[in-house]
């Protein structure tokens, strides 16, 4: 009893500005609906700044940090959960602006990812955020990038005018299912998170009829991966939904780490090869022209061995071969092993000429895969119809012997494709 006050006390004491910033930023670092992910996370996390990644590949500095990780809220997964007996801060909006200044006027960062646990009232929480953020525009002059987080349950005028501010919001969707939420995280309500969804889809759409340079990045969400068990079906479902229903710009994944309520969750991570396939199946949904309902029957998970579109393609044989000379560019996007870039080099290309296999090779095609769904000019140089021999041929040599960084969605291997989207 009497450690366990001391330790209040001791965790009441003011922390000095180095030490709440270094927990503000460890606290920050869970949320990936900023920065790349599949990643290990102290790679691309360090003294507060993460990397994100513009759809041209570049990228991006941003000091990512919480306005105070002091939570009212007892979300099982969460590491700043209430119940935790961690060392709690809290930043001032003049505090948080000249770490901000400061960082910005030396060049570490180009921008700022802004959250914070709801350390009061979701209204007092989303005021002190949009404090901050006011000021780092109007008195310091920030013009560098703001994603900020908007606080479910606080007034829509506040949401409103931090969009005038911010270049991106976004709502964290948390976990794929409603019976998920209700286990984990009771004191948060789907329709909550969806209100402000909402809200912020209605002002993007008002800005393309108006032209107002309002919320100009849109909004995004993330939900977590493997701390309930929802299938990928689930999860693909649901993406699905929030980029019609909302207009999301990007969802985004993050599997589960150890860090939530060992009692109620699992004590092993969840594979990042899962969050990889999910994200390869999000540029299928987003790009490719594919639905969720092709790509997964209800209750199941994506193929840990095959990438979705691979798969896709070998439950679905029937669909193949198609002729590379003739077939529309729908159906050239869903041949394995040819990407958005590559099928409009073959459009342009085959109304000049009829196209064989060597000029695919000098078009980037990688006929590895793709040979086995295609003909050119009439001739096919697959390996047939048997699916056992087939999918061996789809299989990426060694997978399973190299590094689990391989699987990162920015990792050396995996950079390219898929910042381009091509599978």
């Amino acid at each position: 009893m009497e450690q366990k006050l001391f330790t209040r006390i001791f965790h009441q004491t003011e922390p000095s500005l180095s030490d709440r910033f270094r927990i503000l930023t460890e606290g920050a670092k869970y949320d990936v609906s900023c920065s790349s992910s599949g990643s290990d996370r102290q790679g691309c996390f360090a003294g507060g700044i993460c990397h994100t990644f513009t759809p041209d590949g570049r990228c991006v500095s941003l000091l990512k940090i919480l306005m105070s990780n002091d939570c009212r809220y007892q979300c099982r997964y969460c590491p700043n959960r209430k119940d935790l007996d961690i060392p709690r801060a809290t930043l001032s909006p003049t505090e948080l602006c000249e770490i901000t200044d400061s960082f910005y006027r030396r060049n570490y960062i180009e921008g700022l990812f802004l959250s914070s646990a709801v350390f009061n009232t979701p209204d007092i929480t989303m005021e002190r955020m949009l404090q901050a953020v006011i000021l780092l525009r109007k008195v310091y002059r920030f013009q560098g990038y703001i994603h900020m987080k908007a606080i479910p349950g606080c007034d829509p005028l506040l949401i409103r005018r931090a969009a005038e501010y911010a270049d991106r919001m976004s709502v964290n969707t948390e976990l794929p299912s409603r019976a998920g939420l209700q286990r984990l995280a009771p004191q948060k309500k789907p329709e909550h998170l969806a209100a402000p969804m909402t809200q912020l889809a209605q002002i993007w759409r008002e800005r393309k009829e108006t032209g107002q340079r309002i919320l100009p990045a849109g909004q995004t969400t993330q939900m977590i991966v493997g701390a309930t068990p929802d299938r990928d079906a689930t999860i693909l479902a649901l993406t699905e939904r929030l980029y019609l229903r909302y207009g999301m710009k990007r969802v985004y994944y993050s599997a589960y780490s150890p860090v939530g309520d060992p009692k109620v969750l699992p004590t092993e991570p969840e594979d990042r090869l899962r969050e990889n396939r999910l994200y390869q199946a999000d540029w299928l949904l987003r790009f490719y022209g594919f639905s969720a309902g092709e790509l997964l029957a209800p209750g199941e998970n994506l193929d840990p061995d095959l990438d979705p579109k691979s798969a896709w393609a070998l439950r679905n044989p029937q669909q193949f071969p198609i002729e590379i000379n003739t077939a529309p560019y729908e159906m050239l996007l869903r041949v394995p092993g040819i990407g958005i870039r590559s099928a409009h080099r073959i459009l342009q290309a085959r109304k000049e000429t009829q196209l064989t296999c060597e000029d695919l090779q000098k078009m980037k095609v990688v006929l590895r895969r793709a040979s086995h769904f295609i003909l050119c000019n009439g001739k096919y140089q697959g390996c047939g119809e048997n699916r056992t021999i087939l999918r061996s041929r789809l299989l990426i040599p060694g997978a399973r012997q190299v590094s689990p960084d391989q699987y990162s969605l920015f990792s050396t291997v995996q950079t390219a494709m898929t910042l381009t989207g091509e599978l």
